[in-house]
């Protein structure tokens, strides 16, 4: 996560809490895929899906 992004500012664009995203994102974690989108969209990432073994 980028420095200038806290937690608290993730959790609050995400609409999720401190915690869920600690919870989703430690080694034992296991979030759905809409926690992960909701936290890229928050960061203003992308993310896309080309077919297997085709390269840019």
């Amino acid at each position: 996560m980028p420095p200038a992004k806290g937690m608290s500012e993730l959790a609050r664009q995400t609409g999720l809490s401190c915690e869920q995203l600690y919870r989703s994102f430690s080694e034992e974690g296991n979030p759905t895929l809409r926690t992960p989108l909701a936290v890229m969209k928050a960061l203003g990432v992308e993310m896309s899906a080309r077919p297997a073994g085709v390269r840019k």
